[in-house]
């Protein structure tokens, strides 16, 4: 039996058939990429859990089972009971709300004694409260977004729904035009770095693959995404696809929503809190330094209650002809490789984003099996032939000879990180080389956005490589926290640091463009004593490029907000192996082993030079259509 082309009414009644009476199903809608269930003796269904797997089966769509919302207890009481069913041992921290899934949020230092032996718990609760339970493990480090966006959808609720149900009729419309022709535009970030977007159409969807800035661009026309070009249409958008949080994917994002747009924003759930993080951050530096927002806070806002947060390797409808899965991509917590199943089996498209194959301290290998592909949209951001990096080792311990070097001089080593990704890689190394005792022991000061970011990480340990799950889970360190760290919680506190002992501060921004980073740099520039080592990829025309190359002096905005000139006397080192992009040699390998073997590839997200490169690389070495097209440009895939 197939449902494709079936009614919502056809749908309903082969659910209806299949569900017994006593479930008392009160309705059946369509909410975002699956079908809701609504039920008044939910317990019923979660007890033959079967009976949901077979309709699945059938209707070859996602089934959420929800409560109707008139049997659910009162939250208050719900949260009493909860108190009582769960024991003290599971250490609950909080129990939160979300009334638009029907969905109690339990978190607890020991999530499997919520859970209860086969579950036994959990039905428990829903029997008591007709409230879904989610368990999650307790952040050992609190983290204000997190809690911020709970607050924000639980208090908006009614709005969520409606945006659910708006995003699941035009999800499951029906199929007007025969399935064909895949095409793509490049949008931004080809032959290029930054402003990454890429329109998918096909002859009934049209789907956004990234919606980034270009950070070091001051000219509009550079700096945002190609929207203006006549095939892109608000109205007409199906999704938009995030791979990840940095903001040269995600930081035009809430522009769409400043201009109407309603549709679902997919990426995976670290995605969604890191991208709300740095995009409040832009804002904030913007304001700072007077520039013109594209966006405001609502825009922002509205991304949140449009955010469907996914797990990688589920596969998900996000068109009435194409579904999404998502694969970790090793570059940053959350990272994604988007796989597009177009049609029934009509094309297969990966887009890898930004990607690390590679394990790093942090991070697992990106992923390089998928049930079909055909094209792959590969970056290139260390595409030419002399990028390749040293080893992870070797970039370790030059890392540690550079900090060795400069603290016994009497030194102040300052690192830009990118708040996501770099910094919580870097603490874990600089705390594991002090704990072996090759790292000279010296203070770790703090500061920017990490602390919030590093939260973040602990609140998503299964998405961390093996090891620091196993340190965390296993062995109840957590690397984090360690004691070399102290957050800089103020900027008064700046004045002694810089006045005081040798020491090490990271800081944001990674490009020295705005954050804490340009105090401290501003201060330490003028003392060759001093040390600035650059661990992330600098865009070409930012400070951290310019000083790379051997900027001498340099304007910068001081406190009272006059322009001064700042000497830079200070030692600079880069250090490309910590990189979360892949290297050449890493690019060829990843292309090499993706299974199936491809048709076509897309090279993008590189230096103009770098793209055109690894594009001639590819066709020579195997033989496939290799293409770095170039802004504005449309290729048809099929």
């Amino acid at each position: 039996m197939t449902t494709v082309g079936k009614t919502k009414a056809e749908i309903s009644k082969i659910v209806l058939e299949h569900i017994p009476q006593e479930a008392e199903i009160t309705r059946i809608e369509f909410e975002g990429p699956a079908l809701a269930v609504y039920t008044k003796k939910p317990e019923i269904l979660f007890e033959q859990s079967t009976i949901i797997s077979e309709i699945v089966g059938l209707i070859r769509k996602r089934i959420v089972v929800r409560s109707d919302p008139s049997v659910r207890l009162p939250e208050n009481d719900t949260t009493t009971i909860i108190g009582e069913v769960v024991p003290k041992e599971a250490e609950t921290t909080s129990v939160n709300f979300d009334p638009s899934l029907g969905e109690v949020i339990i978190d607890a230092k020991k999530p499997g004694l919520v859970i209860g032996k086969n579950g036994t718990l959990i039905q428990k609760i829903v029997k008591e409260t007709r409230w879904r339970p989610r368990i999650l493990r307790s952040s050992p480090i609190p983290s204000k977004i997190v809690t911020h966006m709970r607050h924000y959808l639980h208090s908006e609720s009614k709005e969520r729904e409606r945006i659910l149900r708006t995003i699941g009729e035009r999800i499951f419309r029906p199929i007007i035009r025969e399935i064909g022709d895949v095409r793509i535009s490049a949008l931004g970030g080809f032959q290029e770095v930054g402003r990454s977007a890429i329109l998918l159409r096909t002859r009934e969807s049209q789907i956004l693959l990234d919606c980034g800035i270009n950070p070091g661009s001051t000219n509009s026309l550079d700096a945002f995404p190609r929207l203006d070009v006549p095939q892109f249409d608000l109205d007409t958008l199906d999704a938009v696809v995030i791979s990840h949080a940095h903001l040269d994917h995600c930081g035009f994002l809430p522009f769409l929503f400043k201009y109407g747009y309603d549709g679902p924003v997919y990426c995976s759930a670290p995605t969604s809190n890191l991208m709300t993080l740095l995009q409040l951050d832009y804002l904030d530096v913007a304001n700072k330094q007077g520039s013109m927002m594209p966006y405001d806070q609502k825009d922002i806002r509205g991304c949140v209650l449009h955010t469907l947060p996914l797990r990688y390797g589920a596969v998900t409808d996000i068109s009435p002809d194409i579904r999404l899965t998502l694969h970790n991509a090793g570059h940053i917590l959350g990272s994604s490789i988007i796989h597009l199943h177009i049609g029934e089996g009509l094309h297969n498209l990966v887009y890898t984003s930004d990607y690390k194959y590679a394990r790093t301290t942090l991070l697992e290998a990106a992923t390089t099996e998928f049930p079909r592909v055909e094209t792959v949209i590969t970056e290139s951001t260390y595409g030419a032939p002399r990028d390749l990096m040293p080893s992870r080792i070797a970039a370790e311990e030059k890392l540690s000879s550079i900090i060795n070097e400069t603290l016994e001089r009497g030194g102040k080593v300052i690192i830009p990180v990118p708040a996501v990704g770099r910094a919580q890689e870097i603490m874990l190394i600089i705390d594991g080389y002090m704990k072996r005792g090759l790292m000279k022991e010296a203070p770790v000061f703090i500061e920017g956005m990490i602390s919030e970011a590093t939260a973040i990480h602990t609140a998503y340990p299964e998405y961390l490589s093996r090891d620091v799950r196993n340190s965390i889970f296993h062995e109840g360190i957590n690397p984090f926290q360690s004691d070399y760290f102290t957050l800089v919680e103020h900027p008064s506190a700046r004045e002694e640091i810089v006045e005081g002992e040798p020491c090490i501060i990271m800081a944001t921004a990674g490009m020295l463009e705005g954050g804490p980073v340009i105090d401290y740099f501003k201060r330490l520039a003028s003392d060759k004593l001093n040390m600035v080592v650059f661990v992330s990829y600098q865009i070409e025309g930012t400070l951290g490029r310019r000083v790379q190359k051997g900027l001498t002096e340099t304007p910068i905005v001081n406190n009272e907000g006059k322009i001064e000139v700042v000497k830079v006397r200070l030692q600079v080192e880069s250090i490309d192996g910590f990189s979360g992009h892949s290297d050449r040699r890493q690019i060829i390998n990843f292309i090499r082993r993706v299974t199936p073997r491809l048709e076509k590839v897309v090279v993008c997200h590189g230096e103009r030079a770098k793209c055109l490169s690894t594009a001639r690389f590819l066709r020579r070495r195997f033989k496939i259509d290799a293409i770095a097209p170039s802004i504005l440009e449309t290729i048809r895939l099929r």
